[in-house]
């Protein structure tokens, strides 16, 4: 079911956007998550189908069978399934996660080889650029693919709760008006909507403003109470979006300026922040290496790709090992990292 109001409307506007996808530079990739199965997320797909435009819903499948039906395009893929492609962490299929996250920018191709050294070779550059949405369990989606889509968390309906039957014939009957009147309006604004320049609420820049961009150039267009209702979801799913940590990094650097705000302090030693990470039952750091706790090599192999490294420093009249807020000549420093990576400091965190 759906979590909250935001999110038929932000629905509506994707599958508008879908008929004029080629009128926009990006394309935000849509992602429908849950904790479990039988939350609504295939019915979502279902309906997707009646309102997009020359829709593909499918299951797995390669990244060249990917490309090779976007090439033949227009289409809007309706990926079901994806935790069967991707696993738990978004590791795996690298090929298609490669494909899905070009295909969010429309002058992005993949080249592919064709003939022989007899005959010669050339080079075919075949689009990726689609727009799509991606059905999964929580947890199964790159972090390089959900920084490129708005997120809808579904949840199981409760057993008190009921809802009317999906009769596909029915539901298709219904949509074809609909649709046909989204078509005609959609492709007599074309050239309007490619030229919009949508003013952004405040917290949607960088990346969001990229995926929001066409959602609220339709919402101009419409007029009515659509300008306002978009940008209310935009704040709302970029917000949320900024509240779950995308990485394991960035859930560590989270952590950490938790843990060195907390003690009002500038530096601590790695068996210190080890214990204190280890012992929060909420963090998964207790469990981290094969059911194991984190230790210090992985804490320094983490740390290390924001440039930050463990170094000495006195503490009480001794000398101890471990990692620091401010820069020195080996690393940038844990203030730094969280300067970058991490969204301001507020009262809620």
């Amino acid at each position: 079911m759906f979590p909250h109001k935001h999110c038929a409307p932000m629905l509506a506007l994707w599958y508008a956007h879908t008929w004029a996808a080629d009128h926009f530079y990006t394309t935000p990739r849509l992602i429908l998550s849950s904790a479990e199965p039988e939350s609504g997320k295939t019915r979502v797909l279902e309906v997707a189908q009646h309102f997009t435009k020359a829709p593909e819903m499918t299951m797995s499948g390669s990244a060249a069978a990917l490309v090779r039906m976007v090439a033949a395009g227009p289409i809007t893929i309706l990926l079901d399934e994806v935790d069967t492609i991707f696993t738990v962490g978004g590791s795996g299929n690298e090929d298609v996660r490669g494909m899905l996250n070009g295909g969010y920018k429309r002058t992005n191709t993949i080249p592919k080889c064709k003939g022989d050294t007899a005959t010669g070779i050339t080079v075919d550059r075949l689009p990726t650029f689609a727009p799509t949405a991606l059905a999964g369990l929580v947890g199964c989606m790159p972090p390089t693919i959900t920084t490129r889509a708005i997120t809808i968390h579904l949840r199981k309906r409760r057993h008190d709760q009921h809802v009317e039957s999906y009769k596909e014939k029915r539901v298709k009957r219904e949509a074809e008006p609909i649709r046909d009147a989204l078509d005609t309006w959609i492709t007599s604004i074309g050239e309007q909507l490619g030229d919009a320049e949508p003013v952004m609420p405040p917290g949607v820049a960088d990346r969001a403003e990229e995926a929001w961009e066409p959602l609220l150039a339709i919402a101009d267009a419409a007029g009515g109470h659509w300008p306002d209702t978009a940008r209310q979801a935009a704040v709302f799913f970029v917000q949320q979006a900024r509240s779950q940590p995308i990485s394991t990094g960035v859930q560590l650097l989270a952590d950490l300026r938790a843990l060195f705000t907390q003690n009002n302090t500038d530096r601590m030693a790695t068996t210190e922040i080890l214990h204190a990470l280890c012992s929060n039952e909420e963090s998964p750091w207790g469990e981290l290496n094969n059911g194991r706790p984190m230790d210090a090599r992985r804490l320094s192999k983490e740390l290390s790709r924001y440039h930050i490294g463990p170094t000495s420093f006195d503490s009480g009249g001794k000398t101890l090992k471990g990692y620091v807020t401010y820069p020195n000549t080996t690393q940038a420093g844990l203030a730094d990292a969280w300067g970058r990576y991490l969204p301001p400091m507020t009262d809620d965190n």
